[in-house]
């Protein structure tokens, strides 16, 4: 039998800012969606961008779970997360 509490809320996948500037060019869109095609997290799952690493490209992120950390370094990218 196992002990203690477990959620049933599925974690989100980590994903940093060096994956991003990696994988994205200026001006994308950065959606769930397209980090499961670029092979960033499995298909469906629940992301989180963490702000380790840096930024220097424009993007615009949708929908996805953001650190506080990571928003700072995106605006000051002149990029935007709604």
């Amino acid at each position: 039998k196992l002990r203690g509490f477990s959620s049933l809320r599925a974690k989100r996948s980590p994903v940093s800012l060096d994956a991003l500037e990696a994988e994205f060019s200026a001006g994308q869109k950065v959606t769930p969606k397209t980090l499961a095609k670029k092979g960033l997290i499995p298909s469906g799952a629940r992301v989180k961008i963490i702000g380790s690493g840096s930024l220097k490209k424009k993007l615009v992120v949708i929908g996805c779970g953001v650190s506080v950390g990571a928003k700072e370094k995106i605006l000051a990218a002149g990029g935007e997360v709604r």
